[in-house]
C-alpha cells in the first residue's frame, strides 16, 4: 500500500503570532537558541529560515489596510509562520552529490545527516533560501517535516503546538480541499486580497508545486517569498539544447570554411 503525501497548509490570516511553533520545533529537535539579541523587526528574532531555526515567524509591519484599502491606522501586523517547502522539485535534492537528501515515503524531503558532506551544493540551489550549514558541524540542516514523529503517527511538533490551527498538518489532498475552502470563505467575507501561494504545479511550475502552501494576504514579496521560484536545474535542459545549437553551427561554420578554401586552391 502506497504512503499518501503529506504536508502543512499554513493560513497566515489566523497567525497569531505567538511563536510556538518554533519553540515547539527547536525543543522537539533539540536545537540551539538563535541568541538574546534585539533585531529591530518588530517582535521578529529569528530574522530567517536558517540551519538552526527550522521554523520562522515573520512579522511584517505594514499600512493598514481593509479588504485592500488603506485605513487611519498607522500599521498592521502581516504574520506568517514560514518553513521548508518541500518542493516536489526539490533543488537542494538535485544538486546533492552524495546522496544525503533523499524523498521520504512520506513524500517529503529530508537531510541524511551522516551522509551529508558539507559541500553547500544544496543551500545555492534553494530557491526559498531555507537550507543552510551550521557553523559548528558545517552540514546542512532544514526542517524534517518531523519525519521521525510520522513514522510514528504522530503530527509534527509545530502544527501540535499551534493554538489557532495556522498550521495544519495532513495528506496533500485533503489540504489542498481545506485551502480551496477557506479561500472560498474568506473571499465570501470581503477579504478579496487573500489567496493561495505554491498549492499546486499550476502555481509553482518552477518547483512542480510545495509540500508547505500558503493562504497569504498580500503578495509573496510582503512576506519575503519568491513570486516565482524555479530550481536552478529546471533551465539545465534547455542550457544543453543552447550549448548544442551553437556547436552545430560552429561546425556548420568550419565545415563551409574548409569547403571555401578547397575551391580558392583550385
Amino acid at each position: 500500500m502506497t504512503t499518501p503525501a503529506t504536508g502543512f497548509f499554513t493560513d497566515t490570516s489566523v497567525c497569531i503570532g505567538c511563536k510556538a511553533c518554533e519553540v515547539a520545533c527547536k525543543q522537539w529537535n533539540q536545537l540551539p537558541a538563535d541568541g538574546d539579541f534585539f533585531s529591530g523587526r518588530s517582535y521578529d528574532n529569528t530574522i530567517h529560515l536558517e540551519a538552526t531555526t527550522w521554523r520562522h515567524v515573520a512579522f511584517v509591519e505594514r499600512q493598514a489596510r481593509l479588504s485592500g484599502q488603506t485605513t487611519s491606522r498607522p500599521f498592521s501586523w502581516l504574520l506568517m509562520s514560514d518553513v521548508c517547502k518541500h518542493c516536489q522539485r526539490a533543488g537542494c535534492l538535485e544538486a546533492c552529490p552524495t546522496g544525503a537528501i533523499v524523498r521520504t515515503e512520506f513524500d517529503t524531503v529530508y537531510v541524511q545527516p551522516d551522509v551529508c558532506n558539507g559541500c553547500g551544493y544544496c543551500v545555492v540551489c534553494c530557491p526559498f533560501g531555507v537550507i543552510n550549514r551550521r557553523e559548528d558541524d558545517g552540514r546542512a540542516w532544514k526542517c524534517t517535516l518531523c519525519y521521525d514523529r510520522q513514522k510514528d503517527g504522530v503530527e509534527p511538533a509545530c502544527a501540535k503546538a499551534c493554538p489557532t490551527d495556522s498550521i495544519a498538518f495532513g495528506k496533500l489532498d485533503d489540504l489542498r480541499e481545506m485551502a480551496q475552502a477557506r479561500l472560498q470563505e474568506l473571499h465570501r467575507r470581503g477579504v478579496t486580497e487573500a489567496w493561495l501561494y505554491g498549492m499546486s504545479e499550476r502555481d509553482q511550475p518552477g518547483t512542480e508545486g510545495l509540500h508547505a502552501f500558503f493562504l497569504l494576504l498580500d503578495r509573496p514579496e510582503a512576506y519575503n517569498l519568491p513570486p516565482d521560484p524555479i530550481v536552478p536545474t529546471k533551465g539545465v535542459a534547455g542550457s544543453w539544447g543552447v550549448m548544442a545549437l551553437a556547436a552545430a553551427g560552429m561546425a556548420a561554420a568550419a565545415l563551409a570554411a574548409t569547403h571555401s578554401r578547397g575551391g580558392d586552391r583550385k
